[in-house]
Formats: C-alpha cells, structure tokens, sequence
C-alpha cells in the first residue's frame, strides 16, 4: 500500500477554483520568469558528486546576497553581525532538540531561558510583562489585536499606514474571522497624521496600531499619538524595532499599552526571510490575556531557584472558548538566539549600537540626499532607516554594475506596498554597513542617474549604457554636524575623507 496519496487531477482543480487560480504555475507568479525554472536542472548523466557539486556551486555564485555585495535591504528583516556565540549555543542538543517543556523537572534549561528572554524583552520596552515569544512579528500584531477586542468588547481596530504592510495584511485577515472592522490612517509628512486619527477613532475602537520608526523609518510621537487612542478609549498598540530601543524611549513610557515586534534583528539570521520570531510585552492588567506562553521563577521544596509554566493560554491546556492561542511549540530556539545577543551586547552596548546606527544612517542620508536626482521622501528623524525619492532612475531599473548593469541595487522599493511612492525606496544601515559601503552606495547612485540623465531612461529589459567613474561629481556633505544633518536621535560628526580634493567627507564611528 502506497505511504502517501496524492490529490487527483480533479482535486487539485477544484483546490485551485476555490483560491481563485486556473493552475499550479500561476501559484509561482510573484518568480521573475527569467530565474524561475522551465524544466529539470541540465546535468549530464554519469557526473561524480564532486562534479555536480562543482556545477551547483557556479549557479550559486551567480546569486547576489550581503556578502558579496554591499546591501541596504531592511523593511523588517536586517542583515545585523550575529556573534558566534548564539550559534554555538543554539546548537547544543539541550536547546535545539526538545518540546514544550511539559516536565519542569527535566526543562529547567529550557525554562529559564524564556524567563530571561521575558525579562530582557519587559527592559527593553518599558512594559511589565512579556511572553515566550510568538511566531513573528505579523502574527503578533494579530494577537494584540485579539487581546484588545476582548478586554474593551469593542470590534474595530485603527492601524496607521506606517504599520508595516505584513501585520497590516495580517490585521485584515483575522479581521475576517474576528468580527473586526479596520481603518487606515495615512501619513503626513512620513508620519502618523494625528487629526486623521482622532477623526478615524470611534466609540467602537478597540485598538489603535502604531509603529516605531514606521515603515518609512521615521520616529513617531507616539506619546501624542497615544493621548489621542486613548481619549476615544482604545488600547494603544506599538510595533517597535527592537534594536532602536536603546536610543529611542520605550513604549512603555510613551503610554502604550502593548508593544510588540519582529525579533529577526536580535540573533537571527535573515536566512532568506526566516524563520524568527515575534515579541509580546504588555501591561500587567491584560496578563491573563496574553497569547502564548509565560515562564515563572518560584522556588522547590528545598528552596532551591527553578522555573515553570506559569500561564499558558493555548488551546490544548484550558477550555478552547477560553483559549486566546494556538500557539505550540513557538520560536524558542530563536528567541534563544535573541536573549543571547542582547546579553551579548550588553545594556552598554545596546545603547552604542543603538548610536551608531543613528550616525550612520544621518551620514548616508545627508549624502544620497546631495545626489542630484534623490531626495529625502521626508524630514522626519529617522534612526536605521529612511526612504528616498529617485526623480532620475525609475527604481527598477537602479542597478550595481560599473556599467549600470548586473543586478539590482539592494534597496527596498516602497512601490511594493505603497502605490503612492512608486518612485521611492528605502535603505537602511547595520553595524556591518560601514562608510566604505555608503561610499559605494552613492557612487552607484551617482552612476544610475548621471547614465540616465546622458541617455534617457531605459526600459525595465535594457541594460543602461556605461559611464566612466572619472564623469561623475561626487556629493559632498558639509564637514559640520549642525549644518543640516536631519536624524534628531543623534548628532553626527564627520572629518574630511583622506581621497584629496574633490572627495566627499566620512563619517568615521566608533566601532
């Protein structure tokens, strides 16, 4: 008898009418069609293992990634220096081999590792509890949301365009299946329109989502942003980039009443997106409401230190009317992860990170914004990330080769999600993007523009004709950290590079 039956020819017609797709292939739509596969991988027969391992690794090269060129990707997921230490750690059997710790008896490593990562998480955010960690970032906006409709018995949820496409997508369709209504509310200036807010939020709000920087990477007033939810009522939600926390005031101190995010920053690698894990922190009143999982210091008979479940709200331990989680067996091993680099860090540390992601971000900003053919989307503080408007390369078309060609620069296009800034993207900064790296950045900026400005812009297909790097007029920033840096969370100061006149000037960091 056959170990696995497939579905039939009928049954996958019918799966594929019911989500809306006349077939399998058309599921792969979102793969460029010159990388997606037509047939099987052309290798000859009769090859050693060496020889296919030899043929697999030259297709792989091809792949451009981090490593091999400089990237500026961020939008959630960033490319931080993960120490060796999480690795070694994540890797012991004791960490990345068991289940839910049923038995505290034999899970006493297991368990106090989420209460370490719940007490790191309530520092950082300025809030009295925290879980064990949810799946992602996305999902725990949809729990935030689940908590608050139940602790206000009110069903419409308020959501800032600056919350991240992902958990706004995520908000929408739980909403289906909560009973919730949803309103958006656009940004002014790259932030959260406060009067639109007031105006958005009625005597049926359960919750107000707000995030920190937004999307676009501008710091919110989420301290006047949460007066407003708060006078109509709602619960005040901030989803927060945890690795801004040690220069930005937590929300906690800003009045929120939850706060929560994606946790890839701390530890984790992006490993081509996944997997991560998500944080959830919240005032002690919504404790019994929390989803998934919270750990408990108490003491045995012998008075010795230990650790247990203390509240689990999942489905498979208490009734299922009264459960407000599916969770199973969570992120732990990459909340692991996340707990061991903070420690790592250090509360010092943290907060230096924390400072040198502002200066570089200031630098690189101020100089893509002296490249003529950019500007700044905004002039709101930012801290790691900012968006840029291209008014001479359509932002498809930005590529990295000296001759504009090769593949993509590697910067977010905010037309992905935001229709209204089709021309814009983002770039963002880690410690592993240094000034030789902005360096590159711009002079590749500088290319793309000056090469459309000669010859016109290009179609998506063509490749745009080469320029000598002896044409360009590289941007110059003023050697002066008050003359019109724009992050406010901290002042920049830069000192003439050593490439002879004509050389823009560096920002050089602490390291």
């Amino acid at each position: 008898m056959a170990g696995y039956t497939p579905a039939t020819d009928d049954d996958q017609r019918a799966m594929l009418s019911a989500i809306g797709v006349d077939s399998i292939d058309d599921l792969f739509d979102q793969i460029p069609g010159p990388v997606r596969m037509k047939g099987p991988l052309a290798l000859e027969d009769g090859r050693s293992e060496p020889e296919v391992f030899a043929r697999m690794a030259s297709l792989a090269a091809a792949n451009r990634d981090p490593e091999s060129e400089p990237g500026f990707l961020g939008a959630g997921m960033y490319d931080h220096y993960v120490p060796a230490v999480v690795d070694a750690i994540t890797s012991r059997s004791e960490f990345l081999t068991p289940y839910t710790p049923y038995q505290p008896e034999v899970s006493q490593g297991g368990l106090q590792v989420m209460f370490e990562f719940q007490t790191a998480m309530s520092e950082i955010t300025g809030l009295p509890v925290s879980n064990a960690g949810l799946y992602e970032g996305p999902s725990a906006a949809a729990s935030a949301a689940y908590l608050a409709m139940a602790a206000t018995g009110r069903s419409g949820l308020v959501a800032s365009r600056g919350l991240h496409p992902h958990s706004r997508e995520t908000l929408a369709t739980h909403a289906v299946g909560f009973g919730a209504t949803i309103a958006e509310v656009g940004l002014e200036g790259g932030v959260t329109d406060a009067d639109r807010l007031e105006a958005a939020i009625g005597d049926d709000t359960a919750a107000v989502f707000l995030q920190n920087p937004n999307f676009l990477g501008s710091v919110e007033d989420i301290a006047r942003l949460a007066e407003v939810a708060k006078a109509g009522g709602a619960l005040v939600v901030v989803a927060v980039d945890p690795m801004t926390l040690g220069v930005l005031r937590p929300p906690g101190e800003c009045g929120a009443d939850i706060a929560i995010g994606e946790g890839q920053p701390l530890g984790n690698h992006l490993d081509f997106g996944g997997p991560s894990f998500g944080f959830f922190c919240a005032r002690e009143e919504y404790l019994r409401k929390m989803p998934g999982r919270i750990a408990g210091q108490t003491t045995d008979l012998d008075g010795r230190r230990g650790f247990v479940l203390a509240l689990q709200t999942r489905e498979q331990h208490i009734r299922r009317e009264k459960a407000t989680s599916n969770i199973c067996t969570s992120q732990a091993l990459n909340a692991l992860a996340g707990v061991i680099h903070l420690s790592w860090l250090g509360r010092q540390g943290f907060v230096e990170l924390g400072e040198l992601l502002a200066r570089r971000t200031d630098f690189a900003r101020r100089r893509i914004a002296a490249i003529e053919g950019f500007e700044l989307l905004h002039d709101a503080p930012v801290v790691r990330e900012f968006a840029v408007r291209s008014t001479a390369v359509p932002v498809g078309q930005l590529r990295s080769g000296p001759g504009c060609d090769g593949s993509r620069i590697q910067v977010y296009p905010l037309g992905r999600d935001y229709p209204e800034y089709e021309d814009s993207f983002l770039v963002a900064l880690t410690e592993q993007r240094d000034v030789d790296d902005i360096d590159w950045l711009c002079a590749a900026l500088e290319r793309n523009a000056l090469a459309h400005s000669s010859h016109g812009p290009a179609s998506a297909d063509d490749q745009v004709p080469a320029t000598s790097e002896d044409d360009q007029a590289p941007a110059t920033v003023e050697n002066d950290a008050d003359s019109g840096g724009d992050s406010e969370a901290v002042s920049a100061r830069s000192r003439p590079g050593s490439g002879g006149p004509g050389k823009a000037t560096t920002l050089r960091s602490a390291p």
